[in-house]
């Protein structure tokens, strides 16, 4: 009997000795409803991640993490991918990306025209904070820190300005070669593509051939060629067929900055500018676009003025604003609607000015009501402000229908920027004049286009958010939630997430988004966030990696 109870016991211990040990994690997010990038219906399950990879999917009972998150309830993304931000100088200052973390936004991507290289520099001190290069500016960001990933194009309009300052004319041959080898360097230096914002002096001064030309050096490394079109309103339908021309005729993939259709008059033109654009899709070309969902968009008051008036930059055109002849040209011209006629003075709120006097007079109020206050029509107030301030004064244009909006939220080659800059809020700065796109776009297709509107399913918005321009972009391990892949995770409540930034009062964070991780590392705990900065750079297909770049 003794001998029994020994053996038994023996057999016990060797038993659970047998027994494989439960596998352990960095951090295990239990019984959440898994979204996975790819459109599919989502699922409930657990996610594992070991440093900063998704290490394992699915139901991980067996499995226990050093941290474990209860998810229950709530929908676990890939984090988002804003794909035209204006964060780059908002992350050398406050490196946490407050305001799209917030909406679980984990890759800004820079580059509409400027990009944070090429660039010159007055001072010839070969230091780290005055790089010159698209990879000094990186290895910078990197230095001080970033919450978030970041990745960039190279933009045509830093390029042109480097070589040509405002100058319009064509290149010369040399001036076209310099050029090409600034994009390839970029390219080199982990560039996404070639970015244009061609609307805007120096780069509307650029030729489609001499674009053609810059767009075959970023094809050549497997880049994109995203542009902000020469029109939005009166020419669209011609910019978009240029868009196509490069896209055909420089073997690159196209995509559209901020999709959309100013001005009344404009509006019914979005069938044949979507028509446009299947066209070339069957044709077997590749051409998507991205938005933000709001009805205003938000630019200087400079945009008002012929581009002819604005070489040379902007002290150049203040002298030449100031000159009789001159000015009277311009205002002939403004009143002509040459090139084209911008939106009505009452559809255009003044955000802010350099000067506080003009702020107390001016500040919020519409161009119809500024111009009877100044006591001079619209387009002499224009050039009064521009000229007085010697700022282009940020403005507010209310130019979209609501029904075209939606129309462009529901097409599935469009994926979401918010043409804004990611800050934190504070005392210095919450009276600042903003548009709510920067607070709000990716917090607003979820609560007003998906859950409230029902426009389109909540899986079909996070495959847009995430994998779709991850895709576009030929990013590698991000955007999807899959085992291997970076742990970018976006952790929010459908229910409650909610957009609270108005034009009104712009300066106020989305809430709803409850967790999020950056690199496996969590940024944003319960809705607050953590400090931490583990955000990346995340390079395009023709990165080399060289030792130092300035």
């Amino acid at each position: 009997m003794r001998y029994f109870i020994f053996f038994a016991a023996g057999l016990f211990v060797t038993l659970a000795c047998m027994q494989k040990p439960r596998q352990q994690y960095d951090i295990i997010i239990r019984n959440g409803t898994i979204y996975d990038g790819s459109g599919s219906a989502p699922f409930v399950g657990d996610i594992a991640i070991q440093a900063d990879t998704i290490a394992a999917i699915g139901k991980l009972s067996d499995a226990t993490g050093k941290k474990e998150i209860n998810a229950t309830g709530l929908a676990v993304a890939p984090g988002f991918i804003n794909m035209l931000s204006w964060a780059d100088q908002n992350l050398l200052k406050d490196g946490r990306s407050m305001s799209d973390i917030k909406q679980g936004v984990t890759l800004e991507v820079f580059g509409e025209g400027w990009s944070p290289g090429p660039m010159k520099r007055k001072s010839k001190v070969a230091v780290d904070s005055l790089w010159t290069t698209l990879g000094g500016y990186f290895n910078w960001l990197m230095k001080k820190g970033t919450s978030t990933n970041v990745a960039s194009f190279v933009g045509q309009t830093s390029v042109r300005n480097y070589v040509m300052g405002y100058d319009n004319r064509k290149p010369t041959d040399a001036e076209l070669a310099q050029m090409k080898q600034l994009v390839q360097q970029a390219m080199e230096e982990g560039a996404m593509g070639l970015g244009t914002s061609l609307i805007y002096a120096p780069a509307t001064y650029a030729s489609t051939d001499e674009l053609i030309e810059l767009a075959k050096v970023a094809s050549k490394y497997s880049g994109m060629y995203t542009t902000h079109m020469r029109s939005e309103g009166d020419f669209i339908l011609d910019a978009v067929d240029e868009t196509i021309r490069i896209a055909k005729e420089a073997s690159i993939h196209a995509e559209i900055y901020h999709m959309k259709i100013n001005i009344a008059r404009n509006w019914p033109k979005i069938d044949t500018l979507l028509n446009k654009i299947d066209s070339a899709q069957k044709a077997g070309l590749k051409v998507t676009a991205n938005m933000y969902p709001y009805t205003a968009s938000a630019t200087g008051l400079t945009s008002r003025l012929p581009t002819w008036v604005q070489e040379g930059g902007a002290k150049e055109m203040r002298k030449k604003l100031k000159t009789p002849t001159i000015r009277k040209k311009v205002l002939y011209e403004m009143e002509m609607g040459i090139p084209y006629k911008n939106s009505e003075p009452q559809y255009v709120a003044l955000m802010g000015f350099r000067l506080d006097s003009l702020n107390k007079l001016y500040k919020g109020k519409r161009l119809s009501e500024v111009a009877k206050l100044h006591g001079k029509n619209a387009d002499e107030t224009v050039i009064d402000l521009i000229v007085r301030d010697r700022s282009r004064i940020e403005a507010l244009y209310y130019q979209q229908s609501e029904e075209n909006v939606k129309r462009i939220v529901k097409l599935p080659y469009v994926s979401f920027g918010s043409d804004g800059g990611s800050e934190t809020i504070d005392d210095k700065n919450v009276e600042e004049g903003a548009h709510p796109r920067s607070y709000g776009t990716f917090a607003r297709v979820l609560a007003k286009y998906v859950r409230d509107e029902k426009l389109i399913t909540l899986q079909e918005a996070v495959r847009r958010l995430t994998s779709l321009p991850a895709a576009n972009l030929k990013i590698k391990k991000r955007g999807s939630i899959k085992t291997g892949y970076f742990a970018d995770l976006a952790i929010f409540d459908p229910a409650k997430v909610q957009d609270y930034a108005t034009f009104e009062k712009p300066k106020q964070y989305s809430t709803g988004m409850v967790h999020v991780f950056v690199n496996g590392v969590q940024v944003l705990q319960n809705g607050e966030h953590t400090g931490a900065k583990p955000g990346r750079t995340i390079r395009g297909p023709g990165y080399k990696e060289k030792k130092k770049v300035l």
